[in-house]
């Protein structure tokens, strides 16, 4: 009886335990109960005139330079901080809110971080005004349209 009692304390403690370290991001209805909101920016309903445009339909304005010359490529592997605003200014995700950057390779994200982060240099914090075709468009329960993000390169590992 008290084995019995052992593996089903075991494996009750197992599940909470994994349920409490996913790493998975939370749903934006349970973000905002977790996560401050950091205020949209004035231009976020569409990229002002003097912004930089890709082919692409990619827009981007320099916020602040980086250092160096170096940029990354499109599978290497780099470190952020960002925030993502819908154009309506609802904040969605921000590694700056939660105060933990996020890792990633470029060839694991939106079409448009992949072109716009090849863009820049250590350093560097840019304003991107992603179109939905680079963005989500069509993929459930992520934000559609246009989306806007604040990203700073702070570190290209490869």
């Amino acid at each position: 009886m008290r084995i019995r009692i052992f593996i089903l304390l075991a494996i009750g403690c197992g599940v909470v335990m994994s349920a409490a370290c996913s790493r998975d991001a939370p749903e934006p209805s349970n973000r905002a109960a977790t996560t401050p909101d950091i205020p949209a920016p004035s231009d976020v309903s569409a990229p002002p005139a003097d912004a930089t445009r890709t082919p692409t339909g990619l827009a981007s304005k320099v916020l602040r330079p980086g250092i160096g010359t170096r940029h990354p490529r499109p599978n290497s592997r780099v470190t952020v901080h960002y925030t993502g605003w819908t154009v309506d200014g609802k904040m969605f995700d921000s590694s700056v809110a939660r105060n933990e950057p996020a890792t990633f390779s470029l060839d694991e994200v939106i079409a448009g971080w992949t072109q716009g982060l090849q863009m820049m240099v250590e350093g560097e914090k840019r304003r991107f005004w992603i179109p939905a075709a680079l963005a989500y468009e069509g993929t459930p329960d992520k934000p559609q349209g246009m989306l806007v993000f604040d990203i700073e390169l702070l570190k290209i590992e490869s």
